[in-house]
């Protein structure tokens, strides 16, 4: 069975919140690691790559809907939506991949 995620990334100083959608976790986080700096997508203007929260899902419509609903909130509702998994904002990323990435690595 095919898994779904809703996810928010962080930027280094945890300044600004980033929420997505992915069936691939590992490369999304990647990616927007890959992506850091670059002005042509949120996450890579403001370097949000660092995981600090994610959910399964185990259908894409069910992971649409959810990422809507989150990017709608304020950003007290999902700081303490985060609070329940990550009190303390520990980057997740080396429990998902290798991390930081090889320089070789490129996104899929």
């Amino acid at each position: 069975m095919k898994s779904f995620f809703v996810y928010i990334v962080t930027n280094p100083k945890k300044k600004v919140l980033y929420t997505g959608m992915t069936n691939d976790l590992e490369s999304r986080i990647i990616e927007h690691y890959l992506n850091r700096g670059l002005p042509k997508t949120f996450a890579g203007r403001y370097f949000c790559y660092n995981l600090i929260y994610f959910e399964e899902h185990h259908t894409a419509v069910g992971a649409i809907e959810r990422e809507k609903e989150i990017k709608d909130w304020t950003r007290a509702n999902k700081e303490a939506l985060i609070a329940t998994q990550n009190p303390d904002w520990h980057f997740l990323n080396s429990k998902i991949t290798d991390w930081p990435p090889h320089p070789d690595v490129t996104a899929r």
